[in-house]
This record gives structure tokens, C-alpha cells and sequence, in this order.
């Protein structure tokens, strides 16, 4: 099949005149690469199709949500088996209290679990829990890091009132001095600190948490009675069957939890040891689908399969295989790539880039030959992805390099200089 946008690009044209901009949030093409879909007409295990008929291997798995395919076949039976006896309801279903089990059985450091919509929400009701436990108000959160789009955590400062960013100090990812003296500036008023599983800022090299740094942070929360709240809506279950720092061998009080948690069906949670449950049982958080029974009927099986499959085995050798073939086709081509992160949680980039000109135009070249990556964001692997989609892609990406390479001398990337004056940090 040609590529073609046709159907997309008048969809996006009927959408200027209804919704701003055409798109908001992350997937506005403001931010992509130009000929990138905004919009998507079905998905099936690891492919996407937009409205054009085109299919991608997709590596973004709708940013994060899809972790055992599209459309997984028991997830979506234990949904809509719900969904026909009630979803929506008054009050919530048995559902509710078998999530919670389920989660905190899952999840080493949790004794109990709230359940709402996005990982805003979770994020949101973590900083309310702690300064409601320690009847302090200032947070400290690592430069850069993303913990959702409420007004006192959102990366980008329109709309945001100075009062918003009150109470907030920041340190240096994985600096253990930079950590203290955060500390030490909030003084006697520290009521968490927020830290993500992994470094994966926007356009930054991803790191995994010293395990010196994550101690420490462990170690100061219990000095001054604050919390420490681990952000997992990104990672969670994608590094480990536990909360992510169950890898450096560090327990929270808080964990927020999104994303795959229902393999794409809306939920997200809030877990949180015996010390701050009074805490947690008297801020008040709602919402009219926090207590939606279908999508807890589909965590449910999600879980299931997080515990019984080898999903997580499998993704880290997908990923594994993408990362050596991506380093020697990039090599045959005269390039370096400098891939970070996790293997099965990536982040592709082009050494000497600073413009993001040959990722831009590589990120292109892919989508045409139905790969959808991502030039600057994190992307996941998915357990129903398989070699032989792995090897499809390195077989594009091989076609893709040669493309950059007879482009010669490219302009830098607009959209990239536009996106650096949006977000805080840079």
C-alpha cells in the first residue's frame, strides 16, 4: 500500500474550526513530525491504522496504556462482560474492593488503594495525602520530571498562576547533594518528595535511579516525617511486577499507577502504606467515573496476566533486539544513535542532533514505511509485539538512515525551538 494522509489531513482541517488549534495536549502535530496522523481508526496487538488505512508497528502503545496488545482479547471480555451489568453506576461494584486486593497483594510496599481516572488525578491526591499527614505544604520534585497537567505540576506555564508553583522546590535527578540541599531549603515545612521511577524527561537522556539516590531519598522522608511518593504512572509494571524502586530496593509511602494498569481501559490508582491511610481517608478526592466497574474488571484481568505471563521477560528481549539492531544499522549509515533508558521503555536519538533535524526527518522516514516512533518522548514496547515485528522495524529503520544520510545539510527543526519556549526547564 502508498502512504497517503488524504482522510487525515481533512479531518484535521474540519477540526480548526471545532477544537482549538486542531489538537491539544501531546499528540498536537505542533509537536510532531510533519505527516504524523492525528487521527486513528482502529488498533489491533501491536498495530495501529490510522483513518487512512495505513499500519504502523506502534512503538508509542498509545503513550504508555497498552502493555499486552490492542484489543486483548480477555481484557476486553472482563470489560464489556462488566460494562452489560453496569459500568457507571451510583456507587462502585465488588470490582472496587477485588482491585484493591488484587493491587496490594501486587505491590509490596501497599497496604491500601485509591482509584480514579488519570495519572493527574493519582499525582494529585499523593501531594494532598502528604501535606494532609504532615500538615506541611512544600514538595520537592526533581527539574524537569513530568508528573501530570494540573496546574501545579503541568511542564507548560500558560494558564498558571504563580500561586500554582507555590511550595515547590527542585533538586537534580539522581544528585544526592542536589537532593539534600532541596531539603535543606524546605526546611521545616517538607511534606514529600516526589521522584520517578526513571529519569525520562522530554529530550534528556533517560537515567535509572542510583540506588545511593533512592536510599537517600527513603532516608530523608523518614528524618523529617515527610512521605516519599513514588510516580510510577509512566513505568509501572513495565520494570517490574512491584512498584519500579522494588529494583533498588526502596519502599514509598505513596506509588501513582496509570497507563498499563488496565491495558487502555480509564483508571488509574493511588497506593499507599499504614502510615498515611488516616491520612488518605480524610482529604476529599472524586470523580463522576472514578468508580466505573468496567475498567476495574479489566485491571483485574490485566493483573492476572502481569503475575502469570512472562510479559515482562519477553518485552525486555524485544526491546533488547531493537537497541542492538537500531546501533548497527545507525553504524552501516555513518551515525550514532544515543539510546537511553530501559530497553523495553526507549528513548532514540541521534548523537550530535541539537536541533532534532535528523531525528525529525528519521521519525518521518519510518512512518512512511509503517513504523510510528517518536523523535524526542520515550517509547514502549508491547508484549504482543514479536521478533518478527522487531525485525520489520529495523528493516525500515534501515531504509530510513539511508534516507537521512542523501538529505545532506538539514534546517533545523521549528517546531523543536517552539516546543523549548513552552516548557518549563528549557
Amino acid at each position: 500500500m502508498v502512504w497517503t494522509n488524504s482522510k487525515d489531513s481533512a479531518l484535521r482541517e474540519r477540526a480548526q474550526a471545532v477544537i482549538p488549534n486542531g489538537m491539544y495536549g501531546h499528540q498536537s502535530v505542533m509537536l510532531l513530525p510533519d505527516d504524523y496522523p492525528q487521527f486513528f481508526d482502529r488498533a489491533q496487538g501491536a498495530y495501529l491504522w490510522d483513518m487512512d488505512g495505513n499500519r504502523y508497528v506502534d512503538f508509542l502503545c498509545g503513550y504508555g496504556p497498552n502493555l499486552f496488545g490492542y484489543a486483548h482479547a480477555g481484557i476486553d471480555q472482563a470489560y464489556f462482560d462488566r460494562a452489560k451489568l453496569g459500568d457507571t453506576m451510583t456507587g462502585p461494584g465488588e470490582a472496587m474492593v477485588l482491585l484493591a486486593e488484587a493491587m496490594t497483594a501486587q505491590v509490596s510496599h501497599a497496604d491500601w488503594a485509591m482509584f480514579c481516572k488519570n495519572g493527574t488525578d493519582a499525582t494529585t491526591m499523593a501531594m494532598m495525602i502528604a501535606r494532609n499527614h504532615t500538615k506541611k505544604n512544600t514538595i520537592v520534585l526533581a527539574k524537569g520530571a513530568y508528573h501530570g497537567a494540573a496546574p501545579w505540576c503541568t511542564p507548560v506555564k500558560n494558564g498558571v498562576a504563580p500561586s500554582d508553583r507555590a511550595n515547590q522546590v527542585f533538586y537534580e535527578y539522581n544528585d544526592v547533594e542536589s537532593l539534600e540541599a532541596a531539603v535543606k531549603a524546605a526546611g521545616s515545612d517538607l511534606a514529600a518528595i516526589f521522584a520517578s521511577p526513571i529519569k525520562h524527561d522530554t529530550f534528556i537522556d533517560q537515567e535509572l535511579p542510583n540506588p545511593e539516590y533512592a536510599r537517600r531519598a527513603r532516608e530523608l522522608c523518614d528524618e523529617h516525617g515527610a512521605l516519599l511518593i513514588v510516580d510510577d504512572v509512566r513505568a509501572g509494571f513495565r520494570l517490574a511486577r512491584d512498584c519500579s524502586w522494588s529494583l533498588v530496593d526502596v519502599k514509598p509511602d505513596l506509588s501513582t499507577w496509570g497507563k498499563a494498569v488496565a491495558n487502555g481501559h480509564p483508571i488509574s490508582a493511588l497506593l499507599g502504606s499504614d502510615v498515611c491511610r488516616f491520612a488518605a481517608a480524610t482529604i476529599y478526592a472524586t470523580g463522576s467515573y472514578w468508580f466505573s466497574a468496567a475498567p476495574m474488571a479489566a485491571a483485574l484481568e490485566t493483573l492476572k496476566l502481569i503475575a502469570q505471563t512472562d510479559y515482562l521477560e519477553r518485552t525486555i528481549a524485544l526491546g533488547e533486539r531493537l537497541r542492538s539492531g537500531l546501533d548497527e544499522a545507525a553504524g552501516r549509515h555513518g551515525f550514532a544513535l544515543r539510546q537511553t533508558g530501559p530497553a523495553q521503555l526507549p528513548l532514540i536519538m541521534f548523537d550530535d542532533d541539537p536541533t532534532s533535524a535528523k531525528g525529525y526527518l528519521w521519525n518521518n522516514a519510518l512512518l512512511k514505511r509503517g513504523v510510528y516512533f517518536h523523535p524526542w518522548h520515550n517509547m514502549f514496547i508491547c508484549a504482543a509485539m514479536t521478533e518478527a515485528d522487531i525485525d520489520d522495524t529495523l528493516n525500515a529503520a534501515d531504509d530510513a538512515f539511508k534516507v537521512v544520510k542523501d538529505a545532506g545539510p538539514l534546517e533545523p527543526v521549528a517546531k523543536i525551538a517552539f516546543l523549548h519556549q513552552m516548557v518549563d526547564g528549557h
